[in-house]
């Protein structure tokens, strides 16, 4: 169990003096319980011992423990490919290469399935498809393309929808243009973005509320998150995993289109509706320019009677 997830739990009793050292710790996590004790019990407004007696509450053998634990949490957030090389090298699995990445893969998306409750989607659903104003959807380096797909739905259920595809100085001019009336998605994941993390402690500043996609480390983003769904990333190779990130953006999507109103779905339609006029895919082109569409509660256009069924 992480550092952080200790420090939260609901059935941690703790004296005043020991809640003002793990307010201390939450304010600024991780960087604030790597200092000494007696930095840490100074800052806190506490005495040496008292910062001794919480670690030790918390389960660790003693202050050492828990920083070097605390330490590797650290560590952990901030490893790059290159690093990881050595430590993910094939390991000469009969399975091959491919093969033995696809099942970590799947290994990984499974992990993620009980990393985030089910009423945490319920919760950012309704945060999104409730939003007043805009829902601005952003991502890092890899994570901007899952943000751009989870955009590419939305859009389909509600106006408003704005990606973000890269921060330029003129991206961040748009905070401008926030408030509390809208929603920000972040996609991050270690080794966190500097750009990323800092539009949205801007937006958060604004009263922007934000729904974040993040790693089981969590993204500096989770202190002013309303909503944080966690996924597993680690696979066989070097570089971090967005198959579990992609699953859960389209979980999220799932969980929308069932609990959908009259209003999205007539949204859908009348959006299909302008597909076809303009031929946009393939079974578009076999309608005739002067075909009326129905409008039918359906998500796509009515069959014509001469149409064979495919």
């Amino acid at each position: 169990m992480a550092i952080r997830d200790i420090l939260m739990r609901e059935d941690l009793s703790l004296t005043p003096s020991e809640e003002k050292i793990v307010r201390l710790l939450l304010t600024d996590y991780p960087t604030s319980g790597l200092g000494t004790a007696t930095s840490l019990a100074r800052r806190a407004g506490v005495s040496d011992p008292t910062v001794v007696r919480l670690v030790m509450k918390l389960g660790f053998d003693g202050v050492a423990d828990f920083q070097s634990k605390l330490l590797a949490e650290v560590e952990a957030r901030l490893h790059s490919p290159l690093e990881m090389m050595g430590a993910k090298s094939p390991d000469g699995s009969q399975d091959g290469v491919i093969i033995s990445y696809l099942k970590s893969v799947t290994a990984s998306v499974d992990k993620s399935t009980t990393a985030t409750p089910p009423q945490t989607y319920d919760r950012a659903a309704k945060l999104i498809m409730e939003a007043k104003g805009q829902v601005v959807l952003i991502g890092g380096r890899f994570s901007r393309h899952v943000a751009g797909m989870l955009a590419g739905y939305l859009m389909q259920f509600r106006p408003s929808i704005r990606e973000v595809p890269s921060l330029s100085a003129q991206d961040f001019d748009t905070l401008v243009d926030l408030d509390k009336r809208d929603v920000l998605i972040v996609l991050d994941y270690r080794r966190y973005q500097l750009d990323v993390v800092a539009y949205a402690r801007q937006a958060a500043a604004r009263g922007v509320r934000i729904v974040l996609f993040t790693d089981p480390w969590l993204s500096p983003i989770a202190d002013l998150a309303e909503v944080v769904i966690v996924s597993q990333l680690e696979v066989e190779s070097p570089y971090d995993s967005m198959a579990p990130a992609v699953a859960q953006i389209e979980a999220l999507v799932a969980h929308i289109v069932s609990t959908m109103s009259e209003a999205t779905r007539t949204r859908i339609v009348d959006l299909e509706n302008v597909r076809h006029a303009n031929a946009v895919t393939l079974d578009s082109t076999r309608r005739t320019a002067t075909e009326p569409d129905s409008g039918s509660g359906s998500f796509g256009p009515k069959r014509s009677k001469k149409e064979p069924k495919q």
